[in-house]
């Protein structure tokens, strides 16, 4: 058992391109939830890389001449994660974790002064059938962590998880303790926007250089090197 006051960084990770690929469930998901809602067809998806899940509702409905109201929204939320509970099992057969991201949730666990969480877009159900699916919940703290339906700005679910860790576990993550690992720019102004450190990965759609450009220091191909990860977290 860690002692709160032995820990020393808050890992918060991005799932979706960072942790793990959905290989186009990501989109069916919509095609799916859209005509369950509303009894229309599906047209069109807003674009969803860095964006948190209340976002892109928002925008995907007025793509579909429907006003992002508060229940409109709340329909099409309850009908994502029915989608995605109707679908574990085939996403569990076609999602796969990314080269390394399993190494590195599993030598981060076993490091004391390290606590892990998720900072995502996705909605707080939708992460956990994710993450379940391919086995990478149990190196992770699910109440420790804030998701896409927290609230619309990716920057403020930094602040939400920061608080929940706080109060779980009775120590307080300053900035410099608080490090974010996601794969594009919006992952990165995110953490800037915070204050807090961030680790960049291009394991998504944006390149090295992409990540760079958008201000971030500490930039990996991919997690492979679980060694190098560690240190960037340490330093």
């Amino acid at each position: 058992m860690i002692a709160p006051n032995e820990l020393r960084r808050l890992v918060l990770w991005d799932i979706d391109h960072t942790l793990l690929q959905s290989r186009g469930m990501g989109r069916e998901m919509y095609e799916r939830a859209v005509p369950r809602a509303f009894g229309q067809p599906f047209q069109q998806l807003a674009d969803v890389s860095g964006r948190t899940e209340l976002d892109i509702i928002a925008e995907t409905l007025k793509l579909h001449g429907i006003e992002p109201t508060d229940a409109a929204v709340g329909k099409l939320v309850n009908a994502l994660i029915d989608s995605y509970e109707a679908g574990r099992d085939e996403f569990a057969s076609r999602a796969r974790a990314l080269p390394g991201a399993r190494e590195a949730l599993v030598a981060l666990e076993s490091e004391p002064t390290v606590h892990q969480g998720v900072l995502t877009g996705n909605l707080r159900a939708v992460a956990r059938i994710k993450l379940v699916a391919l086995g990478l919940e149990q190196f992770l703290d699910l109440e420790t962590s804030s998701y896409g339906d927290d609230h619309a700005d990716r920057a403020e679910l930094v602040a939400i998880a920061r608080q929940r860790a706080a109060q779980q576990l009775d120590t307080q993550f300053g900035p410099d303790d608080t490090v974010l690992i996601g794969d594009t720019p919006r992952d990165v102004a995110a953490a800037l926007t915070a204050g807090v450190q961030v680790i960049a990965v291009a394991s998504g759609k944006s390149t090295v250089e992409e990540l760079q450009a958008a201000g971030a220091r500490k930039v990996l191909a991919d997690l492979t090197n679980t060694a190098h990860l560690m240190q960037l977290i340490k330093s």
